[in-house]
């Protein structure tokens, strides 16, 4: 079946949109993550409805054609890469809030509803949507589900899958399946939901998604401690945790990142430490429990932020942009990993021990209230064998994680470039029970073939 079949399916309402120019298809070919091999896909499709996308994997059956589902291509791991051969599946504009009950604290939303649009919508009922990666601004929550995304306030809320209560999925021959439940509680049957979540669009297309709502915090306080080692400031987060507090926020930022976010914004955190540890407490105990982390940062040697909250507040929204500011004149690689909590100050020193062994630059921030970081090894431009020695330093800063108990991902998902580390992870027996399920859902093998895992 061509392309110009798929164009003209007879569609209710406005019906979907192909474009095949080739200024489209390169905006459409890959997303923010690593690029491995650059395809172009066939056409880029918008679908509007839920029945613009069972017609769309109704075509892609009967024609064989791979179809790689996008939201907003913020990822970064190449889960959004174009295959040989494929079509790109937008669902950006699938983009309505449909519900919110603000007494069942749920809401009902299409997959390119912006999250932080969310947000605000549930803000004028008190409530809040509480998954907020990095992105939240421009990702989608269709986009989100597919990773699990995580974010700032994982620590204590979770990340999105601890959200999504029930899924509208529309499988490779049309299919249309609801999941879950839209009840806090239900455990019936298998969970799929779960399943459908983080499965980056390899088992089927999400086109609708009920989420669990949270009451937005009455107060917090933000404290910002500077640190004059990253290592010291790690031990902060086991610190925190040791008075048993929980913050809502907990991130922690070495002086490499410092300085880069001096260099873009025009600041001087550089001058006040090696490290930053920024904490957020909240709801009605956010008072009493930033007592207790400034006394206990204190103790460690940090310099911290006594009174107030509006710079530390900043500071949380320079780190959300720490990973993103643009550098010129670097060849860099980053990661994902996450290790226990207890061996996040280890971990630490080994990548600063990595860094110097492979004579390559970091920068490290981090999710430290759940062992997430995101390690950055980088050189100049020009270096002559630098690629080859920063491809050994994240092979090297995987294998370590692994060894520590952690894992390559903690919020990004495999993607397309993580797939040579998945073995590393997980057994053989395991990653042949996960193509047996990718199978099942999608037997032609039609739905982003050659992500998320080996072989599929």
């Amino acid at each position: 079946m061509s392309l110009d079949a798929l164009q003209n399916l007879p569609l209710a309402g406005p019906g979907l949109h192909v474009d095949t120019s080739p200024e489209i298809r390169a905006m459409y070919a890959t997303d923010q993550g690593p690029v491995l091999e650059y395809i172009e896909p066939l056409a880029v499709v918008w679908a509007t409805s839920v029945r613009d996308v069972q017609a769309v994997m109704r075509w892609a059956t009967e024609s064989g054609t791979p179809v790689v589902t996008r939201g907003a291509g913020t990822g970064v791991s190449g889960g959004a890469h174009a295959t040989p051969g494929c079509i790109v599946l937008s669902l950006e504009r699938m983009n309505r809030i449909l519900e919110l009950n603000a007494e069942d604290e749920t809401a009902v939303v299409e997959p390119g509803v912006i999250n932080a649009d969310l947000s605000t919508a549930a803000a004028g009922h008190g409530l809040m949507y509480a998954p907020d990666p990095a992105s939240y601004r421009i990702s989608t929550i269709g986009g989100n589900v597919a990773t699990n995304a995580g974010g700032l306030r994982c620590a204590k809320y979770g990340v999105t899958r601890d959200a999504v209560l029930r899924l509208d999925v529309v499988l490779a021959d049309g299919t249309l399946i609801s999941t879950g439940h839209r009840t806090f509680k239900g455990v019936a049957g298998y969970d799929l939901t779960g399943l459908f979540t983080g499965s980056e669009g390899t088992l089927g297309v999400i086109v609708g998604i009920t989420v669990r709502l949270r009451y937005m915090p009455v107060q917090s306080c933000t404290i910002a401690a500077f640190f004059p080692d990253f290592p010291t400031a790690a031990a902060g987060v086991l610190a925190i945790g040791a008075q048993r507090v929980q913050p809502a926020i907990l991130e922690l930022l070495d002086g490499a990142t410092l300085l880069a976010l001096d260099e873009v914004h025009g600041s001087s955190l550089r001058h006040r430490g090696d490290a930053l540890l920024l904490v957020q407490t909240d709801g009605f105990g956010a008072d009493a429990e930033a007592q207790v982390v400034r006394s206990v940062l204190t103790e460690l040697g940090g310099s911290v932020t006594m009174e107030g909250s509006e710079e530390a507040e900043h500071l949380v929204e320079l780190r959300r942009h720490s990973r993103g500011d643009p550098v010129t004149g670097r060849v860099r690689v980053g990661e994902d990993v996450a290790v226990p909590r207890s061996s996040l100050v280890r971990y630490v020193a080994e990548l600063e021990r990595m860094a110097a062994d492979h004579r390559v630059k970091l920068k490290v921030v981090a999710h430290a209230g759940d062992g997430n970081l995101h390690p950055t090894f980088w050189v100049q431009d020009g270096d002559t064998d630098g690629r080859q020695r920063l491809d050994a330093a994240l092979d090297e800063s995987i294998r370590v994680a692994l060894a520590l108990g952690g894992t390559i991902t903690g919020e990004h998902g495999i993607g397309q470039f993580k797939l040579r580390w998945l073995p590393e992870e997980q057994a053989a027996e395991l990653l042949e029970l996960q193509r047996r399920v990718k199978t099942l859902f999608d037997p032609a093998g039609i739905l982003n073939p050659g992500k998320a895992v080996p072989g599929v």
